[in-house]
């Protein structure tokens, strides 16, 4: 799946920090996982996920239904690049190309970028799509009872 923005294959040749920005956003799988609240265990610094959706996740997509302008909405909205990603790969779901490709790991298989399509995501099961709770239906003191594992 390459466009003419994208140079063919560029995650296997070009570092991070040398793509172009829409080599970068290409990337993103579109699994949604990065847009599930999370819980920090204050103590031992590990992560939860839940299917808990931010509010400006679109379920069915599992893409931010206001990307361009996403920090209107949400401030915490966390904007990923190289110079802040090894300081987020903690929290970062165990599947994320932007991860895999910081520990010099391989994109997988359904990966849209190695099959060409965008549902591929989806159609392996590692998506969250159709498994997500809006956070407002959800009172912050109950996250801990939509920890999940993370699909894989």
């Amino acid at each position: 799946m390459n466009s003419p923005k994208l140079r063919c294959r560029f995650w296997e040749t070009v570092p991070l920090e040398k793509m172009t920005h829409d080599e970068w956003e290409a990337l993103c799988d579109g699994c949604g996982k990065c847009c599930m609240n999370k819980l920090e265990d204050e103590e031992t610094g590990e992560v939860a996920l839940t299917n808990i959706a931010c509010r400006l996740l679109d379920d069915e997509t599992c893409r931010c239904s206001q990307y361009p302008i996403r920090h209107q909405f949400v401030p915490e909205c966390i904007v990923l690049k190289p110079q802040n990603i090894e300081e987020n790969l903690y929290w970062m779901p165990q599947t994320c190309a932007y991860k895999l490709l910081w520990n010099g790991q391989k994109l997988k298989d359904w990966h849209p970028l190695i099959s060409g399509d965008p549902e591929s995501v989806h159609l392996a099961g590692v998506s969250m799509r159709g498994r997500t709770v809006p956070e407002f239906e959800v009172p912050e003191e109950d996250w801990e009872e939509y920890i999940i594992e993370e699909p894989t």
